[in-house]
C-alpha cells in the first residue's frame, strides 16, 4: 500500500480510471458484436447501429481508451463486413 499522500491519490485515480475504462471496453466490445450479429441478418436496422457503433470507436480513441490506430482498423473492417453484406 501506498504511503505518501500523492502515491494514495494516484491509486484512487488509477482505480478510477481503470473502472472507466474497462466499462467503455465493454461497452465497445457489446456493439461491435451486435453489429456483426445484424449485419449477418442483413437487418435493415444495421446501417444505423453500425453508425453509432463508430461514434463509440471515435470517443473511446478520443478518451484514450483505445489507440487511433486500433480505433481505424475496427472501423474499417467493420465497414467492410457491412458493405459486402449489403452488395
Amino acid at each position: 500500500m501506498p504511503n505518501a499522500p500523492a502515491a494514495k491519490k494516484a491509486l484512487r485515480q488509477s482505480a478510477k480510471n481503470r473502472e472507466r475504462n474497462l466499462k467503455i471496453e465493454n461497452r465497445l466490445k457489446d456493439l461491435i458484436k451486435k453489429s456483426h450479429r445484424l449485419i449477418a441478418a442483413k437487418d435493415a436496422a444495421a446501417k444505423e447501429f453500425v453508425t453509432k457503433t463508430l461514434t463509440a470507436l471515435d470517443k473511446a480513441a478520443q478518451k484514450g481508451v483505445i489507440k487511433r490506430n486500433t480505433r481505424d482498423r475496427k472501423k474499417s473492417r467493420l465497414h467492410q463486413h457491412l458493405n459486402q453484406a449489403f452488395k
